[in-house]
């Protein structure tokens, strides 16, 4: 059987330089970074060669990293970093296409007293840069916006809106955590406050990520103990796992522009199949600039589940949207807010592509995909 992973925005394999990367640590390094003697030293080194790789990856100084258990951490620690900083600023501003590691911790403040006002989209997922303006007040404690969305890929324009937060005098943080390797950018040129990124989205271990804070910019630690990361997150560090995420970023700093151009073609032939071989499929977010690994397709009168379990006994793994949400059974938030009809709200596949995948593999995808569509649909119609 075929064994084709494309869901690649859910999480990534490790690349096998982290591993090895990673291996000494769960040995003979195998020393608390905090402790005096050699052994500690060892994997004090790591971790600061860790943090060096990360900086590079977000360009930014070190100091500015945050190391950490990965985004969900990240994006709640500096979204109440900011709304505890400013205690009498009760309003936030964020996107009804936020992952839940935001929505969240914003559905929390709102039960608390905070106004939590969620911005709409187009029907491309494209984001009124206008709306942002007319809605920042001045009792706006914080805005909190993603790079790129995790289900469609759409790539939003983080410079712009951080300079309008920044007009404003309000902070900004930024949810990249399916922009990190998939996107050249720098933090300190960006002009962001706060970003996360996670490391098993860029082919590093699950339960690492690192928090991005903008010199004198305010961070109360959500983990708190005996002041690890400089006061900012407590509890002995990762060690094998974050020296993997340093690794991560490390390598994906060496993937130059050929290689982006060579997923955005695997992409692009993607779904120009897709187009060509299926009557009344839909690429959302397609006029837009989107992460060059990434296909959100609706099929009419088609169903994600039983769609995703047949390509998977076909020896192909994809998702409908996120993989916190793959138990839930109603269609994507992200596809309501962009005014997704219903006839194809309820069959939408997340393809998502990583630089191990191969064009014969997207040309196996093609070649069972309108099969299973045509399936769906006489289900469907049943």
């Amino acid at each position: 059987m075929q064994n084709i992973y494309f869901d690649n925005n859910a999480t990534t394999p490790v690349d096998p330089a982290v591993r090895a990367a990673m291996e000494p640590y769960l040995g003979e390094c195998f020393g608390n970074p905090a402790s005096g003697h050699r052994f500690g030293e060892a994997a004090r080194q790591g971790l600061d060669l860790a943090r060096e790789q990360v900086a590079g990856l977000l360009g930014c100084h070190p100091a500015r990293i945050v190391l950490n258990s990965g985004g969900t951490e990240g994006n709640n620690t500096a979204i109440l970093s900011a709304v505890w900083a400013n205690p009498t600023k009760k309003h936030i501003i964020s996107s009804q296409v936020e992952h839940g590691s935001v929505l969240a911790p914003l559905e929390f403040l709102a039960a608390l007293g905070y106004e939590v006002e969620l911005l709409g989209v187009d029907r491309n997922g494209g984001l009124d840069l206008g709306a942002l303006r007319d809605a920042i007040r001045p009792d706006t404690a914080l805005v909190s916006l993603m790079g790129a969305n995790n289900e469609t890929g759409v790539i939003w324009p983080i410079a712009e809106i951080a300079a309008i937060c920044r007009a404003r005098g309000v902070l900004f943080h930024c949810d990249a955590i399916q922009l990190a390797g998939k996107a050249v950018f720098s933090a300190e040129e960006l002009g962001v406050d706060y970003l996360t990124i996670a490391g098993h989205k860029l082919h590093g271990p699950k339960g690492t990520g690192a928090l991005y804070v903008r010199r004198t910019v305010p961070v109360t630690p959500l983990i708190m103990g005996s002041g690890q990361e400089n006061g900012r997150r407590s509890g002995t560090e990762n060690v094998p796992g974050l020296v993997g995420l340093g690794k991560a970023c490390a390598l994906a700093m060496n993937m130059d522009a050929a290689a982006h151009q060579r997923l955005a073609g695997l992409r692009d032939r993607l779904e120009a199949g897709i187009v060509e071989a299926i009557s009344e499929a839909r690429i959302n977010g397609a006029s837009l600039p989107r992460l060059v690994n990434t296909t959100n397709v609706s099929f009419r009168h088609a169903a994600s589940a039983g769609l995703i379990q047949d390509l998977d006994a076909g020896g192909i793994a994809v998702s409908a949207h996120a993989a916190c949400q793959s138990g839930d059974l109603d269609p994507s938030h992200v596809l309501r807010a962009m005014g997704v009809e219903e006839p194809f709200l309820h069959g939408t596949l997340r393809i998502s592509l990583s630089r191990y995948n191969t064009a014969e593999e997207v040309e196996a995808l093609l070649a069972i995909l309108p099969e299973a569509v045509a399936g769906s649909r006489q289900g469907f119609a049943l």
